[in-house]
């Protein structure tokens, strides 16, 4: 069987948000399509290791653009595309980054509707429809604040986390179920590399 690729693009996301150095084991690397290129874009540094991805820590990261100097777009496709599943981790990655980007969600409908809570936490967003959100990423000049959320569906529920991790002060999480049918004890494994989760 092959590793959860949402669970790896997810450890990405949460490496830059919290500017931390992971390394990422064992992520068999050539299944794992565009993902790795499509975070390279929201200007995060990563390092290709045998089958292991190195991340260092990065202060800052920069949002790339079009070659004619328009704005990323970021949209999801069926395989071998970029997967909805990451859709949020990369919007709120690019909360703290340096730059603007468009994120079209095609597939899924009520996926953006935790946005709304990032944008509660001090994040730069328009939610322009149910399907596009324009985020302007402020180099990390605006930290977001901790606040009570709830969880909506799985890969919202991971990328407010992130964004919990991230934050300044405390965050409570409501609906954390959403967040264990996806991610098998991500409290205990993130807490064993730094972080500062309880349950309650």
């Amino acid at each position: 069987m092959l590793p959860d690729m949402i669970e790896i693009g997810s450890f990405i996301g949460l490496a830059a948000m919290t500017q931390s150095e992971i390394t990422i084991k064992d992520v068999s690397y050539d299944n794992l399509g565009i993902i790795p290129d499509t975070f390279r874009r929201l200007g995060i540094q990563m390092e290709r290791r045998g089958d292991d991805i190195y991340i260092p820590s990065q202060e800052h990261y920069e949002i790339d653009t079009f070659i004619d100097g328009s704005i990323l777009t970021v949209a999801d496709q069926i395989w071998p595309g970029f997967t909805p599943d990451l859709l949020s981790i990369v919007l709120v990655t690019a909360t703290q980054a340096k730059g603007n980007v468009l994120i079209h969600q095609k597939m899924f409908e009520s996926r953006l509707f935790f946005v709304d809570k990032l944008i509660e936490m001090g994040a730069q967003i328009i939610l322009c429809d149910p399907h596009r959100a324009s985020i302007m990423g402020l180099g990390r000049s605006n930290q977001l604040r901790g606040i009570k959320m709830t969880s909506p569906d799985i890969r919202a529920g991971v990328a407010l986390l992130i964004a919990a991790m991230s934050a300044k002060g405390t965050s409570v999480i409501d609906n954390i179920e959403q967040i264990d049918r996806g991610y098998q004890r991500i409290d205990q494994r993130l807490n064993a590399i730094g972080a500062n989760i309880k349950r309650v």
